[in-house]
């Protein structure tokens, strides 16, 4: 299944469905997930474990946040997501893929007994995460401009991609990607999880990658 039929999959059979308000969370450092994107996970802490194999039993979601030192203290918006795939291993671990759905606010931590932490969640402030065509007034100049900083970046960073395959995604999904796989540092991909619109998304990535280009012959850059 394609990239672009998996997520509309996913939009089509959750966007009406409501998302629990309490949910288990991952929290790992340097790992930030976007809604109408894919993450790889490699399980093989036993509290992770437990996690997973709780959310197989029931709903599959979980949440994903990045810790800000160590697991304890954490960011108050993550990105829930539902699990895809679900594997293990003859060593014991469990590798999982997550497809994202949308933005949440930790509201507080539930108490429990469990290996892994549960927090209470709200969603309404992302609420344009479940429309699939919530980017389709950006001008597509603003979307051209953004490309072509962001074309020269990867190069200049080593980094190959499918630029033509993510092109044909709908605006607000080539954003989230772009955001996640982007080569800035994690407190700038956090910003970008936290802001609401994706015009507001563009302004922000664009002025990111512009300024790790600044100092740079960036006019000497032609686009491929």
């Amino acid at each position: 299944m394609s990239l672009w039929l998996r997520l509309n999959f996913y939009y089509n059979n959750f966007m009406n469905k409501d998302f629990p308000n309490k949910i288990p969370v991952f929290p790992l450092s340097g790992v930030i997930y976007f809604p109408n994107t894919s993450l790889p996970l490699n399980i093989f802490e036993k509290r992770y474990l437990d996690l997973v194999e709780d959310c197989m039993k029931n709903d599959k979601f979980m949440g994903m946040v990045q810790s800000i030192k160590g697991d304890e203290q954490l960011y108050d918006v993550g990105c829930l997501g539902k699990i895809e795939n679900f594997k293990k291993t003859q060593d014991g671990r469990v590798l999982v893929t997550l497809s994202g759905l949308s933005r949440f606010e930790i509201i507080n931590e539930i108490s429990n007994s469990k290996l892994y932490r549960e927090f209470e969640v709200r969603y309404k402030k992302f609420d344009s995460d479940l429309i699939t065509n919530a980017g389709d007034n950006i001008n597509t100049k603003e979307m051209q401009v953004l490309f072509e900083k962001a074309k020269i970046f990867f190069r200049k960073s080593g980094l190959l991609l499918n630029w033509k395959e993510l092109e044909r995604l709908p605006h607000n999904q080539q954003i989230d990607t772009l955001a996640m796989i982007s080569p800035v540092s994690n407190e700038e991909k956090q910003k970008l999880l936290e802001t609401i619109t994706p015009l507001s998304k563009i302004k922000i990535l664009s002025e990111i990658i512009e300024f790790y280009l600044l100092g740079d012959n960036y006019d000497n850059y032609t686009i491929q």
